[in-house]
């Protein structure tokens, strides 16, 4: 398939898919329950995003210097400035369309700093590789520190899954289940194996090589500890970002550290699954908000107006940073004073 079609099947996918998640959200709202809704977004103390907002931005920054310390074993330091809003308006260019913002960001670098697009590519891969690290972690320290919520949540599911309610184990359903899991595990081995000519199969195996790469690519680096630093301080600061939220809402206020793991834990799986997390964040957010006894209302309310205040985020620094780029780099491209121009 032509790459340029299968990219808009993809954007339209995604992007058809938040729709629809907002659309099906929003539609079993009831008449009573948007009124709690909006009550509770009208005493929302919107200064309290204020801090989220410059938590979210020095991560952003803390990105962008983690970025340079990747470009440096190759010979390349680009100005801290044009990396930062090469980041800011990367995460712009997401909103649109998923992943171009990557693509964007090392254009832009190769056209203001003059550093060659196609080498960044192995920085853009490894810095997705100790993200993915990151997650997984956040992830094992929300279930890990949280085995009375998140555990009995879980067994509920099992529960639900096993005995269909009643309370018995159900031996039809759990080898049903165990069936289901052994056919997966096969298929999956037999189709790597049996298929692995196959553009789709070559594409997974050719991700999860990239990804080890980016892994072992850091052995290079003068700076380890830096980048260590930055990667840990960009997923404390999305955690903090949460924290700080909590207090925007008095429903939310009584909440503390652990429960914003698991929104940062669920909420970036939302980010993941549709174009700037449209739909599935706010849904995610609710849900496990749920967990911790937050109506279902306030929990909605809370998840919107969390991802709203990263979408407006984006959009105004994203947006400033396209502006201003050309202006601070017009100083650097003038010739010196008496020197002549040899543009024709």
């Amino acid at each position: 398939m032509n790459k340029k079609i299968s990219s808009l099947l993809q954007y339209v996918f995604f992007l058809g898919l938040g729709i629809f998640l907002v659309w099906w959200s929003i539609g079993k709202i009831e008449q009573r329950d948007w009124e709690e809704m909006k009550s509770a977004m009208r005493d929302t103390n919107y200064w309290l995003l204020v801090p989220v907002a410059l938590a979210l931005l020095l991560s952003h920054y803390s990105r962008a210097i983690r970025w340079k310390i990747l470009m440096e074993p190759m010979g390349y330091k680009p100005g801290k400035l044009n990396t930062y809003f090469a980041v800011l308006i990367g995460y712009l260019a997401n909103l649109a369309v998923p992943r171009l913002g990557e693509v964007l960001k090392c254009t832009i670098l190769a056209r203001y700093e003059k550093v060659p697009a196609d080498k960044l590519i192995g920085t853009i891969v490894a810095e997705r590789a100790f993200d993915m690290i990151c997650l997984l972690i956040v992830f094992a320290i929300t279930i890990l520190s949280q085995i009375d919520v998140i555990g009995q949540f879980a067994g509920d599911m099992v529960n639900q899954l096993l005995t269909g309610g009643t309370g018995q184990i159900n031996y039809t359903r759990l080898l049903m289940v165990l069936a289901i899991l052994l056919v997966i595990g096969t298929g999956s081995w037999f189709a790597l194996k049996r298929f692995a000519h196959l553009d789709f199969i070559q594409k997974i195996k050719k991700i999860g090589k990239g990804i080890w790469e980016g892994i072992i690519s850091v052995r290079y680096l003068k700076k380890k500890g830096w980048f260590f630093f930055h990667t840990a301080l960009i997923w404390f600061l999305y955690l903090a970002s949460i924290r700080i939220g909590f207090y925007a809402m008095d429903p939310t206020s009584q909440y503390g550290w652990l429960p914003a793991f698991s929104v940062l834990s669920l909420g970036s799986v939302g980010m993941i699954v549709t174009q700037g997390g449209i739909g599935a964040y706010p849904i995610l957010v609710q849900e496990t908000m749920s967990l911790y006894g937050l109506g279902v209302n306030i929990g909605k309310a809370f998840g919107w107006i969390l991802w709203l205040a990263q979408f407006v985020l984006v959009l105004i620094a994203g947006g400033a940073a396209l502006m201003l780029l050309p202006v601070i780099n017009r100083k650097k491209n003038k010739p010196a004073n008496g020197a002549v121009s040899t543009d024709s």
